[in-house]
Order: structure tokens, then C-alpha cells, then sequence
């Protein structure tokens, strides 16, 4: 299961050349990789060295993923990787140190009263590159500026201002500066853009020249109060800020599978693979310990000669260099003892070696025994701490009072051995809160496990929140938790086992092509609908999901719906505490009433799951990054259908006939009210249930049709409705316009 966010900006034209891009870039890292560099070969673009695997020529380097280009610019040579210009290159850390060409910018011209804007992004090979989590930083300079970092799966920012603090000199904690981490997994590209609803003025009436946002090693950033009042972070930054890129080897692939291929890269004598993961798994080589130098070229890792490398000398006379390693010797007539070399017969000094010796061995048994016992001690201590920090006994027997006896406290090991100690071939999906795994357990039962990926509080109070509140969820059509393990510092969450996917698979490319009647399409939304309505009516307190979308509707074998995935989740609150810094959420699905507020309310499950209806009725996805501009947003272009009178022309052609029409009609108007811009003008999640209901009960049995005053009802006026529509994309507020949905009757 996968985390999307939605943004729309003019700057979405760089999604075009990252389309283009990727096609290249994916079919030219298929190439497989020569075993060494050819000796005609230029090392050096000016000053930069360039090691192999990258090269200047198709012949030079591995394959073209690590193609650069050394071109002069103003006189002076500059090594470029396609328009982004290398300033370094690591073989051991496996990074590579771009500079990025632009900024994104928000500027003000008091003389005319208006804002410039400046988006910018970078784009980069998906199959060999990532954007670094550990040594970028996404950097916003400004007063009240509201600015994000936008890639396919994340879009994360913060919030700079002037108003409560003043800003200080190499200070960025928010006043002036802020910054958030770079999330994991960047491959394809990102973009840097701002929130227009924020003036960035400050509390005195001031105003800053320009707000920026940028992604940009950490290292090299040190905030100055001037980039407030003036153009020197542009001046200094601007066609030049530092990014550093992850590269690896392969694609896709491990080190075991790599070394039994011909495009195996690490061809040195004395190196080893490396397994990196990074969304997508691949490979590098480093040289073997005791040895330095470049494992991708034939004999290229050299012995370190540490007699002279080691400074002070490792021996105190006489020091042997072997390959790996080496050994210290004395001159003749002494003796190294305690790491020094002293005179003396060996015979006077060999005995009480000897007898040092066996006491030694003794002693290190005692305590090595001593330390075992020690550590199991500890082992349980630490499992009983996190037992009784997760509620232990307690949680167990509420838990249980509330499921049944199916509800269990499971043992570490009992899920280790379900999982085949969480092997990878085990693996059903990674989200943003953890992996899960098949199981089986004693009895042949099969189950999901899912286990956090990363440990920090973060993910401790996302699974926590995830447990508690499924401990209170109990409907046939929300994925049933049936146990947890608490003697681990983040609780392992056990599930039932869904078979049969998610309602994405199934709509968009899972089944292939496999027709979806119009009645199974109704059972899925209606049965979807009923769990939402029961979290929004039923649960105390009542749970808001957060995150709706069709990857996060399950199905079982007989296509019964299934609500998961509730690591997004909140319950709902009676004040201001679920006030947010940031917002996260699923391109296509964010309620744009959600993204001006920044609270999460059960109107905006309402929304994603209207969006949820279109997939259903047309078969496209929520956001399609390979569309059209006009095209991309699934409920952008229903609502211009339905604007333009032309609802017909994109419903899904498969259940477009005669018969289906006024049920489709019905289900097109329900959409239109989820998605009203005002959450006020939604209807609840109970009446979009009770509307679906009686939409199945009409196609089941349509010689006993509803009459005009039942429709009106229970359909909630969706045949002939006038209603204001607000269209939000990326951010932005679009005008207001009219629009009527015809019902075609």
C-alpha cells in the first residue's frame, strides 16, 4: 500500500519531461555493465575526478545510467549528468553531489501589488538515482510562507514566520527559516511550491522580498536574517544549489541473484556486495576490509599498507604488512609483551604465560557465562517493560471483552516462525507505517502481519493509534484484528488474511481487464460506505479514517469489502488538538476543504470516498500522472462532464447500457454531493449508505422503481441539483462556477 499526495501547480510541465525521462532512462539501464574500464578512457573533467563506474563516453562508463558529459561553460570545463552539474562523486559512500539549476520562489512587487512565483523541481533516473534522506534537507526562507516539497508519493514542507520570534543567524527552527526531513525513496523527481493563501507579511506590516523553498544539502546551509530583506539566497543559491544523490548497481535485483548474471559489477579481487533498499532493491560494492580503492574495476581494491597508513605505528619495531592486515615482531633476544618488545630469556616468561593464560580462559568462561545470564535477564526485562508500556494484561482483557476469544497476545517468536522470521518472499504491501507479511499460524491459519519498518515516535504512536483503534472497530466489513505482540518496542498488529487484494488491483490493472458488473461494483461501495458510516455513527468516540482510497479497500473471496489500513486515523476530537504542522495525504483523494483547515473531519472521509464512486463508475484512476492537464484529476473531470452536460462519456464502457443508466445516473449525483467543496453541503457517510442501499434494491428489482418523493429521499435531490462546486488542486482555490447534473431521465 503506497502514500500519494495531490498538488497542482502551473510548474506541473516538468512532469512531462520526468514522463520522457524515465522511458529513457529505464530502457538505457538495462544495458549490462562492462568488467572494466577501457585504458583509453579521460579520468578527469578539469578538477573533478570521475571514477569508474561513471565515464565521459558510452564505453567508458558501466552502462548509461552513469554516463556524465564534460562540457565547457564560460571557458572553464563542467562535468554534467544530462542538465544537472556533478560536483563530486564517491565510489565508497556510493553519492553523488549535484547542483541543481533553480529555486522555487514567491516574490512580491509592492509598486504593481503582486506575486511572482518561481517553481522549480529536479528530476533525476529512476533506476539509478534517489534524492539522499540523510544528507538533504527541504529548506523554506520567509515570512508566513507556506511551502512543500511535491514528489509521485510524498509532499511534505513546513512553515516559516516572522510574527512570534525574531530570526537569528544560523537558526532554523521556524522563525524567518524552517526545515523538515527529505522523505525516503525519492526516485523520480520532486518539485518545490507554495501555499498562495499565505501573504508572508509580517506582524509590523513588513513585508519579506521573497519567500524560497528548496531541497538542498543540510551541510552546506547556513541561514542569514539578510535572505529575508534581500536576493542573496537567490544570488547565492540560484542555478547552484547543492543536492547529493544516492546512486547504486542494478536494479530491482540483490546481491545473491546479481553475482549469478554476467552484469555482476563488483569485479575486484577482494570486495564484497553490499544489499541496499531503497523502494526498489539494488546493490553496491565496497572493498574488503584492510583494502582501499575501487571495487568495480578488475584488481582495483589495493592492500592498505597500515605498517605506514597508521600513524603512530601500529608495532613498536618491527611491523609486517600482510594482505588484509599485518603482524608485530621483535627485534632478536626480546619478546612483545603487553605490546612492547622486552629483553629476557622465553623460559622465564613462558610459564607464567601459561598459567596467565589458563586463568584468562577460566575467567572469560565465568564471565562470558555470567554475561549470557545477564543478558537473558535483560532480554526479559526489556520484553516485560514493553509488555507493561503497551498495556500488557490489561489491554489483553479489554481487547478481549470487546472481540471475543479470538483476540490473542502473541510471543515474538511465535510470529517469527509464522513468517519465516519475516522473510522478504513473505511480503503482502509496505505503507508509511509498516510492512506487512503473511503468516501461518498453528493450525494452518492464515493471517497478516504487519511489522514497522523504522523505529522512532513517531511510528510508535501511528501503531498505537492503529491498535486502539481497531481494538474499538468491530464490523463484518473492517479488517479484523486479531491479535497483537506487546514484548517488542513497536507492537506487531495480526490481522485475518485477505485474500483477494485491494479494490485498486481489481479496478485497475490486478485482473486484467475482468469485467465488474455494476452489481458487484455497487456491493464493494455500499459495503465500504456501511464501515465508514458505522466509524463515523457507531464507534465511541467516533474514528475518523484519514485516508480513503481504493488501496485501502480490501476484498475477499467473494468480493466482500473490507476497510483497512488505519495507521492515518484519528479519533475524533472536541477542541483543537488535532490542529496539524503539515499535511499528509493520497493524490486524488485529499478534501481540499481538509488542506485550507488542516482538520481532519469525518466530511472529509465523505469526500475521498466520493472520489472512490468515480473509480468505481469509470474505471480511471484518482490521479493520472500520465494524463492530460485537463485530464490528470479524476473528480476534476467528472465535475467538467457533468458542467458540460457529457457525464456519458466517462462512464466505464462495460456497464454503460440502457438498463444501468438511471442507477449510474443516481450513483454519478451521490458522487456529486461527496464532493462538494463545503464539507456542510456533504451528506453524512450513514446517508450515503442508506443512498446506496436503496440503489441496490432499484437495480435488483427495477419493476418496483422508487417514486419521486422516495428518490428525493433517499437519494438526496442528486438528480436535478444546482450547487456550488470549489475544484482544489495543489493547494490552490479555483473560482467558483455553477454546475447542474442532469439525470438523463
Amino acid at each position: 500500500m503506497e502514500w500519494r499526495q495531490l498538488v497542482k501547480h502551473p510548474g506541473h510541465l516538468l512532469l512531462c519531461f520526468a514522463a520522457v525521462w524515465i522511458l529513457v532512462a529505464s530502457a538505457a539501464n538495462d544495458v549490462a555493465p562492462a568488467s572494466r574500464r577501457p585504458s583509453y578512457c579521460q579520468r578527469w573533467c578539469g578538477d573533478i575526478d570521475v571514477p569508474y563506474p561513471f565515464g565521459l563516453d558510452a564505453d567508458c562508463a558501466i552502462h548509461t545510467g552513469f554516463q556524465l558529459n564534460c562540457t565547457t561553460v564560460n571557458g572553464s570545463l563542467k562535468l554534467f549528468r544530462r542538465s544537472l552539474e556533478v560536483s563530486k562523486i564517491s565510489i565508497p559512500d556510493g553519492k553523488i553531489w549535484v547542483n541543481n539549476m533553480n529555486l522555487s520562489s514567491q516574490c512580491y512587487d509592492p509598486e504593481t501589488n503582486t506575486t511572482s512565483y518561481n517553481i522549480s523541481g529536479l528530476i533525476f533516473s529512476t533506476k539509478t538515482y534517489w534524492l539522499s534522506h540523510d544528507d538533504n534537507k527541504i529548506v523554506v526562507i520567509g515570512c508566513n510562507a507556506l511551502a512543500y516539497l511535491w514528489s509521485f508519493h510524498h509532499v511534505i514542507g513546513c512553515y516559516s514566520t516572522c510574527n512570534d520570534n525574531n530570526p537569528k543567524n544560523s537558526t532554523c527552527n521556524g522563525a524567518g527559516c524552517c526545515q523538515a526531513d527529505v522523505p525516503k525513496g525519492i526516485q523520480t523527481y520532486y518539485q518545490g511550491y507554495f501555499n498562495k493563501d499565505y501573504n508572508y507579511t509580517t506582524s509590523n506590516g513588513t513585508r519579506s522580498r521573497c519567500n524560497y523553498v528548496a531541497v538542498m544539502e543540510a551541510a552546506s546551509f547556513n541561514f542569514s536574517t539578510t535572505y529575508l530583506t534581500s536576493t542573496e539566497f537567490s544570488d547565492t543559491y540560484y542555478g547552484k544549489v547543492p543536492v547529493v544523490l544516492d546512486w547504486i548497481m542494478g536494479w530491482n535485483t540483490t546481491c545473491e541473484a546479481a553475482k549469478n548474471t554476467t552484469s555482476y559489477a563488483c569485479v575486484s579481487s577482494n570486495s564484497d556486495c553490499v544489499d541496499v533498499t531503497n523502494n526498489q532493491q539494488g546493490y553496491r560494492c565496497k572493498c574488503s576490509s584492510g583494502f582501499e580503492g575501487n571495487p568495480y574495476i578488475t584488481d582495483g581494491c589495493k592492500d592498505i599498507d597500515e605498517c605506514n597508513a597508521i600513524v603512530p605505528r601500529p608495532c613498536p619495531e618491527i611491523c609486517t604488512n600482510r594482505p588484509g592486515n599485518y603482524t608485530c615482531t621483535c627485534h632478536k633476544g626480546k619478546h612483545l609483551i603487553d605490546g612492547t618488545c622486552q629483553h629476557g630469556s622465553s623460559s622465564r616468561w613462558i610459564m607464567p604465560v601459561i598459567g596467565a593464560s589458563v586463568g584468562i580462559v577460566t575467567l572469560v568462561i565465568i564471565v562470558t557465562c555470567a554475561y549470557l545470564f545477564q543478558e537473558r535477564k535483560k532480554l526479559h526485562r526489556i520484553k516485560d517493560k514493553y509488555f507493561q508500556q503497551h498495556g500488557g494484561l490489561l489491554l489483553f482483557e479489554e481487547m478481549k471483552a470487546r472481540q471475543g476469544i479470538l483476540f490473542k497476545i502473541f510471543s515474538e517468536e511465535e510470529l517469527q516462525k509464522a513468517t519465516n522470521k519475516f522473510d522478504e518472499e513473505q511480503i503482502l504491501g509496505e505503507g508509511g507505517q509498516g510492512t506487512v507479511y503473511k503468516g501461518l499460524l498453528n493450525g494452518n491459519i492464515e493471517v497478516a502481519v504487519k511489522k514497522c519498518k523504522t523505529i522512532d515516535q513517531q511510528k510508535k504512536k501511528e501503531f498505537g493509534k492503529e491498535m486502539l483503534i481497531l481494538s474499538q472497530a468491530n464490523h463484518k466489513n473492517i479488517v479484523k484484528l486479531l491479535g497483537c505482540c506487546l514484548e517488542v518496542e513497536v507492537p506487531i498488529l495480526v490481522y485475518e488474511f485477505i485474500p483477494n487484494g485491494t479494490l485498486f488491483d481489481l479496478i485497475h490493472h490486478g485482473n486484467h481487464g475482468r469485467h465488474i458488473s455494476v452489481s458487484t461494483r455497487l456491493q464493494i461501495a455500499h459495503q465500504s460506505a456501511e464501515a465508514l458510516a458505522y466509524l463515523h455513527s457507531c464507534a465511541s468516540p467516533p474514528i475518523l479514517h484519514g485516508d480513503i482510497k481504493s488501496s485501502n479497500i480490501l476484498l475477499d473471496s467473494d468480493f466482500t469489502a473490507k476497510v483497512s489500513d488505519f495507521g492515518a486515523s484519528i479519533l475524533a476530537a472536541t477542541d483543537e488538538a488535532q490542529f496539524v504542522t503539515f499535511v499528509q495525504g493520497t493524490h486524488g483523494y485529499l478534501d481540499p476543504e481538509y488542506m485550507l483547515t488542516w482538520k481532519l473531519t469525518d466530511k472529509s472521509d465523505v469526500y475521498s470516498f466520493g472520489v472512490v464512486l468515480l473509480e468505481l463508475l469509470t474505471r480511471k484512476k484518482a490521479f493520472d500522472f500520465g494524463g492530460l492537464e485537463d485530464e490528470k484529476c479524476l473528480s476534476k473531470r467528472f465535475l467538467s462532464a457533468v458542467k458540460m452536460n457529457k457525464l456519458e462519456n466517462i462512464f466505464d464502457d462495460e456497464i454503460k447500457r440502457e438498463e444501468n443508466m438511471e442507477v449510474l445516473e443516481e450513483l454519478a449525483g451521490l458522487a456529486k454531493r461527496c464532493l462538494e467543496m463545503s464539507g456542510e453541503n456533504r451528506p453524512s457517510m450513514k446517508e450515503v449508505a442508506e443512498n446506496l442501499d436503496s440503489l441496490r434494491k432499484l437495480l435488483h428489482h427495477p419493476w418496483a422503481p422508487l417514486n419521486f418523493e422516495e428518490n428525493e429521499s433517499l437519494l438526496g435531490e442528486s438528480s436535478n441539483v444546482n450547487s456550488e462546486i470549489i475544484y482544489t488542486g495543489n493547494f490552490s482555490i479555483e473560482k467558483k462556477s455553477k454546475i447542474a447534473l442532469e439525470s438523463g431521465r
